[in-house]
Parts: C-alpha cells; structure tokens; sequence
C-alpha cells in the first residue's frame, strides 16, 4: 500500500468524522435519543438498602438509509438496510432526595452513579450495489459505555467531584471494509473541587479533565489523541434565580503518532456570561468570549476568534427552584439558540462550528414523551497542507429528530424515533499524486425504528 494513499485514506476519515474529541462524555447513539439522558432512561428504579438501582432493555427495529454515509451518486453506492438494535443498561446511586428519610434536605457525605449499557446492532442490507450489500453483512457489532461520579460533601462550603467512563463507538469507514473501521475507544476521567463559602451566592470551581481517543484499526493509529483540560469555573448569584458566570479551559492536545499526520495544541476558552430564570417560565443563557487553538509547530491555521452561546428557553412546567440551572431539569420545554465554538478536527488543524438549535420536550401526563430537535451548523474548515491540500471550505450540516414514546406503565413503554442528518457539501477531496476526485464529503442519512423499552 503506497504512503500517498494512506495519506488519502486519513484525510477522508477526518472530514468524514470531525469529532468533537475536546469534549468529554460525548453521547453515542444519536439514534437512540433516551441513552444520552438519563432523565429519559431511568424509572422511578428500585431500593436496596442506601442504593437505587436502575435496570432496563429496549429493542428497536427499523430502516437505516445510509449507514456508510456515504454521497448520493452511483460511484459511491449508498446502502440502505433493516437495522436491528438491542440495549441493555443498568445503573446505580445512592438515594435520590425523593428517597431520603428523615432528611433536612442536606446531601449525604458521599454520592455516587454509575452506569452501564451496551447495544448490539444486526443488519439486513435491502438497497444499494451487491457489492455494497455484501459489505453491510459483516457490520454486526457491539458498542458501548461505562460511567461513573463520585460526589464529595456536595452542597458544603467545600466539596468535589470525581468521574470516569469508557466507551466503545462504532464507526464504520466509507469503503464498508471492516477491517479499516473507524471504530475507536474513549477513555475519559477527571475531576474538581468547589469553593461556596457563606450562603453560596459565590462559587468556584477548579477541575481537570482527560480524553484519550484510540482507534481500534492500526491503518489510522496516528489518529490516536489524548486530551488534558484545566478547567476553571466561577458563579455569583446576585438575584434569587440568576447568575453571572465565568467558565475558562486551557488544553494540552496530543498525537503521539507520526507527525507527519496530526500535530498537537493547546485550545484556550475563556467566556463570561448570565444564566437565569427570569420568571418561573423563562430562562436565559447568554455567554461570549475568546477563543484560540494554539496549534504546534506555528505557521499552521489557526483559531482565533469570539466564540460564545445564547439560549432562550421557556419552561411548559414552571420551576420553584431557586438554582440559575434548574432550567435544565425540565422535562417539559421549549428552547431556542445559538452557539459558536472549535474544535480540533483530524483533518488539518481545527473546524470551526456556528449552530443553531432549537429542542422541544414534553412530557403529557405522566404517560406520552415526546422530543423534537433540530439543528443547522456551517462547520468552516481552514486551508489544510497535511496529509493532503485544499482550500478552506464550508459544509452545512442539517440534522432533526423525533422520539415519541408512549409509557403503558411506570416501567414499560412503546417508542418511535426519527432521525435525519444531511452534510451539504460541493468539496471533494483528491488523494496526494491523483488528478480525479477522491471522496465526495456530501452524504445525506434517514433513520426510522419502532421499539420498546422496559426500564425501572
């Protein structure tokens, strides 16, 4: 295998991918909505001496229409295929404040969660070349995650936090070669210690945390990352519901691989801003400040600009609470915003990301979820040198989703998910050493499944 065409091969799977590796805990199945929140996957559980435990199943089948992600030409043969998912999950904490007898309100001395699923995904190809069906065959796979936090004197003057995880994403390459996967581990950790002396109307925050990214196929092995972030947090409470806050990151980005490939940084965010319930109703969330990529050796693009977030949100339960970030503990609401970030990308040096958003969720009598989302990003990528040359260029990513769930009992529910994710993109990339195109970065996906879930 020549060197041009490994360098070819990296380039596509960084354009294709374009991972926000800078931040921890990242969800993995954007198709299963309910597994990145825990509001969602828990019941009410059950008791066992100081502990809740959570067990749960859900099943789904449906259709994938893309799984390869691959552009929408003959050349590139999208294949669509029935698709099969089966997740168990378990967790465990300490007892809820709902659960807590004879309590002053005051949390334990030590808290603590952890959690576990897996989903098992079988495929059956139905659209697409025989050579593309035959590729799908071989996709079946297991991925998953493992967390935990370990919370220390919380709601003290002083108190801390500990947490962990590893999970398992599975990521298929565009050619649909399995033994070329994008498949990769993450191992994350980390933790902090917080400063509220008095009544808590001032709090600080001093944490760090880590992110290592390890790709399971030798072929992209200098892909390979890890990530360490001090991170620095600061909240003064100056009305009952409403808070200035400061939120500051320096980061110490590593590729230990060749650097022929990728090369290290050290992203810095600093931001300032107000998060607050201005009625019982209405919260918002307004953050700017600066942004800078830092990338090693110099000369090479970097970022340098204003990044920050504005969200509107309106409550359809309204809160009594009097914590700034009650808001978000809502399971009935209505939000709007924007948000202007970085990341590092593995292809080149960093992607820029400008989104908006909006999420609907609501939750009817206790019996119907519903969660409509959606988002339109620009994600802007600098002109890249390594491994390949290109100009800068911008793709617009389109992705919406529904989940509709309709729970017969406390611990059992019938769902539907929608999801819909588009990459508008003219940009193709040529390999190192060719004249003709090499990968079109345009791909559009449309998932549906009907599944169950029983979850306590």
């Amino acid at each position: 295998m020549s060197r041009s065409f490994i360098l070819g091969v990296l380039a596509v799977a960084a354009a294709i991918l374009i991972p926000s590796i800078l931040v921890p805990n990242r969800a993995l199945a954007q198709d299963s909505p309910w597994l990145g929140d825990r509001r969602y996957t828990e019941g009410v559980g059950i008791r066992v001496g100081d502990f809740e435990l959570h067990p749960g199943v859900a099943a789904e089948f449906g259709f994938d229409s893309n799984f390869f992600l691959r552009a929408d030409s003959p050349d590139e043969d999208p294949v669509g295929a029935l698709r099969f998912k089966l997740t168990p999950s378990f967790s465990l904490s300490t007892l809820s404040a709902a659960r807590r007898e004879n309590s002053d309100g005051t949390p334990p001395v030590i808290d603590f969660r952890a959690g576990i699923h897996a989903t098992y995904d079988e495929f059956i190809a139905v659209t697409g070349s025989d050579a593309g069906k035959e590729a799908m065959k071989n996709q079946r796979n297991v991925e998953g995650a493992l967390d935990f936090n370990l919370g220390i004197m919380s709601g003290r003057p002083v108190s801390g936090s500990i947490h962990g995880g590893l999970q398992r994403s599975i990521d298929p390459s565009n050619a649909g070669d399995t033994s070329k996967s994008l498949n990769r581990d993450n191992v994350s950790g980390g933790a902090e210690i917080a400063f509220a002396p008095g009544a808590g109307t001032f709090d600080w925050r001093l944490g760090y945390e880590f992110v290592g990214t390890l790709f399971e196929s030798g072929d992209y092995s200098n892909l390979n990352n890890f990530n360490h972030t001090i991170v620095t947090r600061g909240r003064w409470k100056f009305l009952p519901r409403s808070a200035l806050m400061f939120d500051g990151r320096f980061g110490f980005v590593q590729y230990p691989g060749d650097s022929t490939y990728k090369q290290g940084s050290h992203p810095l965010r600093t931001r300032l801003g107000f998060n607050g319930l201005i009625t019982n109703s209405v919260a918002i969330l307004v953050l700017g400040g600066w942004g800078a990529s830092f990338y090693e050796p110099k000369g090479q693009e970097d970022f340098d600009s204003f990044i920050g977030q504005a969200e509107l949100k309106l409550l359809l339960t309204p809160t009594a609470s009097s914590d700034p970030g009650a808001a978000s503990l809502s399971l009935s609401s209505l939000s709007v915003g924007f948000n202007r970030d970085f990341t590092d990308s593995f292809i080149g040096t960093y992607v820029e990301e400008d989104k908006g958003y909006a999420k609907f969720s609501y939750f009817f009598a206790g019996r119907f979820l519903l969660v409509l989302d959606a988002s339109v990003a620009a994600n802007i990528f600098p002109k890249i040198t390594v491994p390949i040359a290109h100009d800068s260029w911008t793709d617009v990513r389109v992705d919406a989703g529904a989940f509709g769930e309709f729970r017969f009992a406390k611990f059992f529910g019938l769902n539907v998910t929608l999801r819909y994710g588009n990459n508008l993109s003219s940009t193709v990339l040529t390999a190192p050493g060719t004249t003709g195109g090499f990968e079109a970065l345009q791909w559009q996906d449309f998932q549906g499944y009907l599944g169950f879930r029983w979850f306590m």
